[in-house]
């Protein structure tokens, strides 16, 4: 499994039209534990890094200035606290690919875990504080020890997207201790974290873009 630049940058541009789609249910999520506006602040940050796939990246082919820009792109577009958490995972993913046109399956996992742990040491969160980390964690954690294990990408991948969606869903019977949501208290329980939740999207995205890739050169 390989990914060139050219794949990373249509990567992305899945992301914002997935995020498009799911826009509504992420406000949705976020009404039931504070502004109603996660789904918005998402696609205003995905669409500027759409715009910019198509215009300043259009000719780059470092997947590292690819990825760092993209983050840079996403931290100007949303002033909430999620542009600073997206952009630090993006651009510290973003070292696995410096100086390459191609990423190879090592260089992947290593992006995905940098990019989890990156949002977490700047977030200061731990798992069971109701927050994206719940997602991210174990995604990053399950990554790292079944690659190591196994050395198969997809094997790998496939269960650390797994521990994710457990984490995501273990959101709804957290209390929020983090955010505007923390001052519901109790009444958090039973909705599920919005940012747990557009965590996961973009993970699960990523893999069914990696094996629809893999489909495409077999």
């Amino acid at each position: 499994m390989e990914l060139s630049s050219y794949d990373l940058k249509n990567f992305f541009k899945t992301v914002a039209a997935m995020v498009e789609e799911e826009k509504d249910y992420l406000c949705e999520l976020d009404r039931k534990l504070g502004d109603g506006d996660h789904g918005v602040t998402m696609s205003i940050g995905w669409q500027a890094v759409d715009d910019i796939l198509d215009t300043d990246l259009k000719e780059e082919e470092d997947c590292g200035k690819i990825s760092m820009k993209v983050g840079k792109t996403f931290l100007s577009a949303v002033g909430s606290s999620v542009g600073p958490l997206y952009a630090t995972g993006l651009m510290r993913g973003a070292k696995s690919g410096k100086k390459k046109t191609v990423m190879d399956e090592k260089d992947l996992v290593e992006y995905w875990i940098a990019f989890a742990r990156g949002i977490k040491e700047r977030g200061q969160a731990e798992v069971g504080e109701k927050t994206m980390v719940d997602t991210l964690e174990p995604f990053a954690n399950t990554l790292e020890e079944k690659y190591a294990q196994t050395n198969q990408f997809f094997e790998s991948f496939e269960h650390a997207i797994s521990d994710a969606e457990k984490g995501m869903k273990s959101t709804k019977d957290i209390i929020s201790k983090r955010g505007r949501s923390s001052r519901l208290g109790d009444r958090s329980v039973g909705a599920q974290d919005p940012g747990a939740t557009s965590a996961f999207m973009i993970l699960s995205a990523f893999h069914k873009f990696a094996q629809n890739r893999s489909t495409q050169v077999s």
